[in-house]
C-alpha cells in the first residue's frame, strides 16, 4: 500500500481514506475512470517515495499520469530533511499559478480533494476547536487564504458542478472556523 502508515494531519485518521473520499467524491460528478483513478491517486507523486512518475505511467497510462502531475504540489517525498524546501506560502502560491493552466480533469480532481480536506477540517474542527490549527503548517488564516484562492480559480476556469460544492463548504468553514 503506498500510502500505509501515514494518517491525515486533522484527525489522525488512516489516510488511505482521503483518496479514497477523492475518487468516490469525482464519481458523483464524473464517469471519467481516469479521472477517478487520478483523484484515487492524486497525492502518491508528492508524498510516496518509492512511487515515481515512471511507476505510475507503466501502471494507470500517460493520461492518469498527466492528471496526477498537474495536481502535485513542487515537493519530492525522497528529499532529505537537510535540503532546504519552499515554504509552505510558496508552495500554495506555485499551486494556485499552477491551477490556472491545468487542465478540466486536473481542476475536478483538484476540487474534489478540496472538498474532502475541507469536510474533514470541518468535522475535525467540531471536535477539537482551535487546537486542530497545531496539526498543520500554517496557521488558520493562510489555510483559508489558500482555499479561498482555489475557489477563486475554480469558479473562473471550470464549469464543472463540483464548484459550487466547493463554494458551500469553503463559506461554511470560513464562517464556523471564524465564530
Amino acid at each position: 500500500m503506498l500510502h500505509a502508515d501515514q494518517k491525515r494531519k486533522g484527525d489522525g485518521l488512516p489516510y488511505i481514506i482521503h483518496p479514497y473520499s477523492v475518487a468516490f467524491i469525482l464519481s458523483t460528478y464524473t464517469d471519467d475512470e481516469d479521472a477517478i483513478v487520478a483523484g484515487l491517486l492524486h497525492d502518491t507523486l508528492e508524498d510516496v517515495p518509492e512511487y515515481e512518475a515512471e511507476d505510475l505511467i507503466k501502471d494507470f497510462g500517460e493520461r492518469v499520469y498527466k492528471i496526477v502531475q498537474e495536481v502535485s504540489e513542487d515537493k519530492d517525498p525522497s528529499d532529505s530533511k537537510e535540503k532546504e524546501k519552499a515554504s509552505w506560502q510558496e508552495r500554495k502560491e506555485k499551486y494556485i499559478a499552477n491551477l490556472k493552466n491545468d487542465s478540466g480533469d486536473a481542476l475536478m480532481v483538484s476540487c474534489a480533494d478540496k472538498i474532502h480536506n475541507l469536510t474533514s477540517m470541518i468535522n475535525a474542527y467540531k471536535n477539537q476547536g482551535d487546537e486542530l490549527w497545531k496539526n498543520f503548517n500554517a496557521p488558520k488564516d493562510k489555510i483559508l487564504w489558500f482555499y479561498g484562492e482555489v475557489l477563486n480559480v475554480m469558479e473562473e476556469k471550470s464549469e464543472s458542478d463540483i464548484v459550487g460544492e466547493l463554494r458551500k463548504l469553503y463559506f461554511k468553514a470560513r464562517e464556523l472556523f471564524n465564530e
